[in-house]
């Protein structure tokens, strides 16, 4: 059952595709201020979970509960209104635009001006737009992406791009920040560096963290406490000491040495 020192409570979720069985009666917590690991096999049930929690799926059955609000029948334009910010697996970024307007983009949800000021620009609209800019500008420089702020996205190499996409989801001043394989596809200084930024997001922004990550040596640095599934079903759930010396997850995900 959620408590106060829940962000996200995740309550008996079962999600079906046709005749696949996602996920089946999966619980677990994210406590407010930590840093969630979700991981197991290739087809776990991982990014399913991910995008039940920000409703681009509807789970068949089960809750989910954010700072003590049922949000499972709430719809997915309004999840980041309540505080959820996402990034993906396979980037999800507008490659036409520079990083400056990608990034800028996420303040959408925060702008309070109306349209005829806005054409108008001028008076509320532009000294909101003047502090939006500015709050953009501070990510731009936690990110260290000085550099590229008015490149476009499109020509930038992955793992800067990956970067981008943190920074779009910062801009919407997330409590509960999704992280659906933020290292994939980067090499050993990048991955080091994406490290440095979540854990920084994390102690410094005090940012719920939920992250998806296979790099188990990263995870088990990084992570409060972490979740695991196999074919859709929960089978471990604690800190990483206890889930690396579970047997279950050792049989079905860690492996075993000869």
């Amino acid at each position: 059952m959620p408590n106060n020192s829940d962000m996200l409570s995740v309550e008996n979720i079962s999600l079906r595709f046709g005749g696949t069985q996602a996920l089946t009666d999966v619980s677990f917590q994210a406590r407010k201020g930590e840093i969630l690991a979700i991981i197991g096999p290739n087809g776990a049930g991982k990014t399913s979970l991910l995008n039940c929690v920000n409703r681009f799926y509807k789970p068949d059955s089960g809750k989910i509960i954010l700072k003590g609000q049922d949000i499972t029948n709430v719809p997915a334009y309004k999840i980041a209104q309540l505080g959820i910010a996402r990034t993906f697996q396979n980037l999800a970024l507008y490659s036409g635009l520079s990083t400056l307007d990608n990034i800028m983009a996420a303040r959408h949800i925060h702008m309070k001006a109306n349209m005829l000021q806005s054409i108008i620009y001028w008076g509320k609209a532009q000294r909101e737009d003047v502090a939006h800019r500015i709050l953009v500008e501070e990510i731009i420089d936690f990110l260290e992406i000085e550099h590229i702020r008015n490149t476009v996205v499109g020509a930038l190499p992955h793992g800067l791009r990956k970067r981008v996409e943190l920074g779009r989801a910062l801009a919407l001043e997330p409590d509960l920040l999704l992280l659906d394989e933020p290292m994939t596809g980067m090499n050993v200084e990048e991955k080091e560096d994406m490290a440095r930024f979540i854990l920084d997001i994390h102690e410094l922004r005090g940012t719920t963290i939920a992250l998806i990550e296979h790099d188990m040596g990263l995870v088990m640095d990084i992570a409060d406490r972490i979740v695991v599934l196999d074919f859709g079903i929960k089978i471990a759930e604690g800190t990483p000491e206890e889930i690396r010396a579970n047997e279950t997850v050792i049989q079905a995900y860690l492996g075993v040495e000869n």
